[in-house]
Formats: C-alpha cells, structure tokens, sequence
C-alpha cells in the first residue's frame, strides 16, 4: 500500500468497505444519495495524539511528567524537559535520514526514555512497533522483516539482538542504541548534540501511528495498523470516560511494550505524573503506593493476586488509590471481591485486544459494587463511540442473554492486518471486528466474557468454557489461581484438566476441589484430572 492509497484507505469512513474493497460510490452527489459518509478531507481533520502531547508540554511545563525509578538515567523529567528530550530526537532521526512514512522499531525495557522516543516518532510521522521485551530474538526478527523497519531502536540490554534482526530484515538500515553499544549507533549522543527547541508535528490524522503486533495465539503474529485519528479517538474516550482522580499519579509496572504504554497518554494530556518501574515487583509496587502516594495503578489480575497475597499489605498504607485498572485476563470474581474488601471500590476493568486498543468495554468503580456480586463477572458496558454486538456464525445477532462472538465497531478498530487481506477481511466480515471472545449481553447491557471461541474445549460432545470452571474453582478459599485446559482423550476426544496454584500456606485437596466443580457445574464441566502446583 502506498502512502498515496493508505491516506483514503479505513472503513469506518464508509469509503472502502470493511473488507477493504472498494465501494462503487465515486460522487459526492451520489455518496449523498446513498447515504454514505465523504471521503475524509482536510475540512474534517482535527488534531493528532502529537498535538495534545504539545499542548500538555506548553501547559504544564513546569510540572513533574516521569519519575524514573528503573535505576537508570535521570530521576525526574519535566514537562518542559520532556519536550527538550522529544524534539532532540526527533531531530536525530531525521539526522540519521529516516522520513515520514518510514517504520521503526523498539525493543527496550521499561525507561521514560522509551515512551519520549515513541512519542518523537509519532510526532515525526514513523510507523511506530513496539517489540516486547520478553519476546524471542526469532518473533523480533521476524516482526522487524514483516513490519518492514527501516530502524530498530534498543537499549543496551538488548543490543546485541541487533546482528540478529540485521540479517532478518534487509530493509532495516539503521541501528540505534539508547546508550553506548557496539552493535549501534548511540540515538542518545547524537540527540545531545541539537540545540534545545519545542517539539513540532509533522504528522496527519490519516498516517499510520502504531502498527503493533498481536500475540501470535493462532499462527505468526499479525500487524494491526492504527492511523492517528484512532490513536486520538482511544485517548480522548480514557480521559471522557475513566474515573480519573483529581490528583494523577500513575504507576507503570507492566511494559510499556504492551497496555501499559496506552495508559500513559491520558495521563499526560491531562497534566499528570507517572512513575515508571523496571518491572513488578509486589513489595516495590506496596512500597510506591505509600510513599509517592500514587492514585492510578495498571496492573493484570495476576498481579493483584500477588499483591493479596503478599505478606506487607496488611502493614501497608493504600489509602492514596483512586483508580486500579485491570484488564488483559479474566479476573475472578471471588478474588476481586477480595481485592475490592481491601482496597475498597477502586477498580475499572477495561476489555480491549490489539485489533481494537483500550475501551471497548468498560467495567467503572461504580459498578464493582459488592452489593451486585452478578455483577463482578461482567467486563462492563460499551465505551461512547463504540459498538458491540453478540453474533453467530452467520453475522446475525443472537438473542439477548445467549451465548455469541462478541464484536465490534467504532474508531478504535484496526483498519485492518499489515499485508495480511485474507485476515483482514476475515476479521471484519460482515462490517464487525470478530475479537474471537465468546460472550454474552444482559438486559442492562453488560458484557460477559464466557471465553475465547478458540479456547472451547469440547468435551464427550458438549462445549465446555475454561472460564467457567476456573471461576469455580478459584472461589475456594484456599485456591490462589486456577487454569483449565483441554487434553487428548480417547474417551471424550478432549478431556478437561485443571491446574491450581494454593495460597500461601495452604493445602489442598485434588479430589475435593474436582468435585466442589461437579456439585455447582455438573459432572461435564468437572475436571477428569486436577495438578495442585506451587507456581
């Protein structure tokens, strides 16, 4: 796709349609007739993601916008520091010949630096691709190839991956490390040698912002490709819809590879700090909170297990949380009954995927009310701007309170898998992102995840959702995690296998917890077999 056809390229304008095939409506006399939407035109453009970054920096100049607590470099950015370090970059890149349109990569651990980086090359109009620190050099080298990166940004902790992806990728031409390195040119030290300036904005709300990976469940990872206009559309519904705090004070554990990068934005727009650890580390994270009085938290439900668990909550000062966002994984009712007793009514799932970031549902404090304990296994109501809908395998939408694939519309959907149409339009059949979740809807509109489509097992003929019996199991008092899987059986053709994980000090029972499932789900949904496991 060329730079000239990608411009006119996304479905949610009516102009192609959702399988990315062109429409017959070429007037505006005739789209007008038919009720389809204009091509979009620069009458209708608005803002990017890189402006209100700008307009945070000019705002909030003498603010606090990062507290490096990775143990490398500086302790604090500014605002106004922060705008120095992302224009510095922003000329190095184009120092080292890189231009609009062009993709580059990034594989670091977590660091302030990252994040101002990936903002230099929203700014600057790259194609930006997170590479998960936790990857292997194989899935690296084979994302730098397919995305087609003309540069890989790395710190120095993973320089050395560099000859690797090198040989990889013939396209990619240009090295750059975040510090000195023999595998590359250091990004940093030419970015000290530009004059101190404003950052600017030579990017447009159709260019591709991110195209970012998925997680490769079902094959080689795909591309999702995100213009900037659904890169604003994402942060302009977390700051309209989440229930942030007066006082933003944001922890990120988690990669900024992966979800916890897209938490940052909205952080930012709207004058806040955040706190940026190497990793997660449960008596870190307790320590943080009561220290630096943090009021936002991004964590998945493992970790909240873990902090539950730990054994410094108790002496603990927690009282500074406004906001504990979760998502990523099924969270169990019971624990987050748990967490909500402790923590106290401070949590907001949010459900998303790659092909469609951040809020496609939402799950708000108000709702995790312990009065409606139904309630706490619904990842929540659709955001504004979106759409969701239970769907059979026909497109058509099933009654309500059935089990369907949950799918979607509005601006946070992908345009569609990098170089992949079949999967595109396999996706988007229909006008409707298929996320592959089976799920439900209630009277009220909330949603409910039963399980991903591809993670069924059929059992002796009978459909049977690991989430279902996980959730069983993880009421026990005793159980700290569950997981369910299907395995080979002569017998049943697949047979369901559970593995749990006892809280501390604890001892548990196979035989028992096998039938507490059997009494509350019926002898189909309970385990043939049961590992009781340490980790």
């Amino acid at each position: 796709m060329t730079q000239s056809e990608d411009a006119n390229v996304h479905p949610h304008f009516g102009f192609f349609n959702m399988a990315g095939s062109a429409d017959t409506v070429t007037t505006l006399e005739e789209r007008a007739q038919q009720g389809v939407a204009p091509p979009p035109s620069k009458l209708h453009d608005g803002p990017t993601t890189g402006k209100l970054i700008i307009r945070a920096i000019r705002r909030y100049r003498n603010k606090i916008a990062f507290v490096n607590d990775t143990g490398t470099g500086p302790g604090t950015y500014t605002y106004d520091e922060m705008g120095q370090f992302i224009a510095r970059i922003m000329q190095a890149l184009k120092n080292e010949g890189l231009k609009k349109g062009d993709g580059i990569c990034m594989l670091s651990a977590n660091k302030p630096e990252v994040f101002m980086t990936r903002l230099a090359t929203n700014l600057l109009g790259l194609r930006y691709t997170p590479l998960n620190p936790m990857g292997s050099a194989d899935d690296h080298a084979y994302i730098v190839d397919n995305c087609e990166a003309r540069a890989v940004i790395t710190d120095t902790k993973y320089a050395e991956r560099i000859p690797t992806l090198q040989a990889a990728a013939p396209r990619l031409k240009h090295a750059l490390t975040m510090g000195p390195s023999e595998y590359g040119t250091d990004i940093l030290a030419i970015a000290e040698t530009f004059d101190v300036r404003d950052p600017w904005v030579e990017s447009n709300p159709a260019d591709i912002c991110n195209l970012t990976y998925t997680g490769g469940t079902t094959g080689r990872s795909k591309g999702a490709i995100q213009r900037h206009h659904t890169s604003l559309a994402n942060v302009l519904m977390s700051v309209a819809e989440w229930d942030w705090p007066k006082e933003i004070r944001t922890l990120c554990v988690t990669p900024l590879s992966h979800a916890a990068g897209t938490l940052i934005l909205p952080t930012l727009v709207q004058g806040g700090t955040v706190y940026i650890h190497d990793g997660f580390d449960a008596e870190k994270v307790l320590r943080a909170i009561e220290k630096d009085k943090i009021t936002v938290l991004w964590l998945v439900p493992t970790m909240i297990y873990v902090l539950l668990d730990h054994p410094k909550l108790a002496a603990t000062d927690t009282s500074s949380l406004e906001l504990v966002v979760y998502g990523a994984s099924p969270m169990s009712p019971t624990r987050l009954r748990e967490a909500i007793e402790r923590f106290g009514q401070v949590f907001m799932q949010i459900y998303a995927q790659t092909e469609a970031p951040m809020n496609i549902t939402t799950l708000n404090t108000a709702d995790h009310d312990l009065s409606r304990p139904e309630r706490l296994a619904s990842c929540g109501q659709p955001q504004i701007g979106v759409q969701v809908a239970v769907l059979d395998e026909d497109c058509m939408e099933v009654p309500q309170g059935e089990v369907g694939e949950i799918c979607v519309r509005g601006q946070l959907v992908m345009e569609g898998y990098w170089k992949r149409p079949e999967e595109t339009a396999e996706a988007l059949k229909g006008g409707w992102l298929h996320t592959g979740d089976m799920g439900r809807v209630d009277i009220e509109g909330f949603v409910y995840i039963v399980d991903r489509k591809k993670d069924m097992i059929i059992s002796g003929g009978f459909n049977v959702y690991p989430k279902e019996v996980e959730d069983v199991l993880t009421s026990h008092p005793d159980v700290g995690q569950a997981a369910v899987i299907g395995v080979p059986d002569e017998k049943w053709g697949e047979a369901v296998k559970a593995v749990v994980v006892p809280k501390p000090g604890a001892t548990l029972d196979a035989d028992a917890l096998i039938a507490m499932v059997k009494e509350q789900k019926g002898s189909i949904l309970a385990p043939k077999t049961l590992d009781i496991v340490t980790e």
